[in-house]
């Protein structure tokens, strides 16, 4: 169930966000004893996100205790989505939708780690890509072009020709010298991808799309998935299994989930 500052959210609530997709969000993995992976960065990013969409604060204690109050009761590993969004957004006058409001919902969560998926790729860039906002219907479609065609996902590239991110994910390789290389490029700065970086040696370059199929390993990443090997990218094999992928998995799985 969505909880709307704390009570249920109504179809009336919902509407403006239906009709609008106006608005931004975090999803954050909980594991045991409702401890979350990165909670500081999703804080920042919905601190951050606020500014450029609403041009307002965000009480992160507050946004703490909705999500602890949202998982009273749940034991097992879930995703926690909280989107910030005003109920009165006006599609004529966005420029007043000053007051936004915190809707928790939870979902379970899938093993770690997730089988390999086959990328397809697909010339797109986000709108504003830096903010993980609730404008998804480009990737959606995207997504849903990909899997019409035998994929299980999309992988985006610029017009020209580089690659940026996944169609949730972030994405990153692993040359044949077992660098770890992040696309340069507008992307959704990931909090699993953050979470590895400060942990981890790696280099961002640009990458062409014919560079990443011949990349020997591809991955994707975020909060829900982990990091998730690509087994193909437009029908090119990659290699689901490296040392330095178990060493990113162990890294990542290592890192200290934070309190709410």
């Amino acid at each position: 169930m969505a909880k709307l500052n704390e009570q249920p959210a109504t179809a009336e609530d919902l509407l403006p966000l239906a009709l609008t997709s106006y608005g931004h969000f975090t999803s954050m993995r909980v594991d045991v004893n409702h401890r979350i992976r990165g909670l500081s960065l999703h804080m920042e990013r919905l601190v951050r996100d606020s500014r450029i969409v609403f041009g307002t604060p965000v009480d992160t204690s507050r946004v703490r205790d909705l999500v602890a109050k949202a998982l009273e009761g749940r034991g097992g590993p879930c995703v926690v989505r909280v989107t910030h969004f005003d109920p009165t957004v006006d599609m004529g006058h966005p420029e007043e939708a000053t007051q936004p409001q915190i809707m928790v919902t939870v979902r379970p969560a899938g093993e770690l780690p997730p089988p390999p998926i086959a990328a397809m790729s697909v010339q797109y860039e986000r709108d504003l890509p830096e903010v993980k906002h609730c404008g998804l219907f480009g990737a959606l479609h995207a997504r849903r072009e990909a899997r019409l065609k035998g994929f299980d996902d999309a992988l985006f590239f610029s017009p020209d020709n580089h690659v940026s991110e996944g169609g949730t994910w972030n994405v990153g390789f692993i040359d044949e010298n077992g660098t770890v290389v992040w696309p340069e490029g507008p992307v959704l700065p990931g909090v699993t991808a953050a979470l590895l970086q400060e942990r981890t040696e790696y280099k961002v370059a640009p990458v062409a799309l014919d560079e990443a199929k011949a990349m020997p390993v591809a991955f994707a990443t975020n909060t829900s998935i982990g990091i998730r090997a690509l087994s193909a990218i437009d029908g090119t094999p990659m290699a689901v299994e490296h040392p330095v992928l178990s060493v990113l998995r162990e890294t990542y799985l290592s890192v200290p989930g934070e309190e709410l």
